[in-house]
């Protein structure tokens, strides 16, 4: 290292200089357009689920997304600390859906899309056949389940791909790995 600073026209000074502007601009955009999700991406609810497919319909929502998910659930706190925390996600997922969370193991009372009191747990458990956490479940305006997703997405890009999947009702047409691996085809021809 001594040598190489040696035979350079710059100090240490102009070294480090150089080296805080290359990881500027390697440091990843995203981080600084980021909110708290509990915030920006989620809605508030009184947990009628049935109330809140008539308020998507009233404000011109394609449906409602819920995150099922639990406390200690590391892969849940992931998502809301690298990709449910980004601008463009919360605004694009806000746009088209109404969000709401659900604790798997919650025993707080809310009522189905059908207008049924349960529990978080029995709603998640019974009728959303939750194992594993988080599930990423999207209804249709008539509370018809019609795409989901279980577990972490690898990247912010591929949960907008899967916001986009449901936007563009793929789910009649494809699974959402076909959708992504016609995606990546398209860029492909597109390069």
């Amino acid at each position: 290292m001594q040598k190489l600073l040696q035979h350079s026209r710059c100090g240490w000074r102009s070294l480090t200089a150089r080296c805080l502007m290359l990881l500027a601009a390697l440091w990843p955009p995203v981080h600084a357009q980021s909110r708290d999700a509990a915030e920006y991406f989620f809605d508030q609810t009184l947990g009628d689920f049935s109330e809140e497919l008539e308020l998507a319909k009233e404000q011109g929502k394609q449906g409602i997304l819920i995150m099922f998910e639990m406390d200690e659930c590391p892969f849940c706190h992931r998502m809301k600390d690298t990709i449910l925390n980004q601008v463009a996600v919360q605004d694009y997922f806000r746009q088209h859906f109404l969000i709401f969370s659900v604790d798997i193991e919650g025993d707080i009372e809310v009522t189905d899309f059908e207008g049924k009191v349960t529990t978080e747990k029995a709603f998640a458990f019974r009728q959303n056949r939750v194992r594993a956490t988080p599930v990423f479940a999207f209804f249709d305006l008539r509370g018809k389940r019609v795409a989901r997703y279980t577990g972490a997405t690898s990247s912010l890009e591929e949960f907008m791909q899967l916001g986009q999947y449901v936007v563009g009702k793929h789910y009649q047409r494809m699974s959402f790995t076909r959708y992504k691996l016609e995606q990546q085809r398209a860029r492909l021809r597109d390069s």
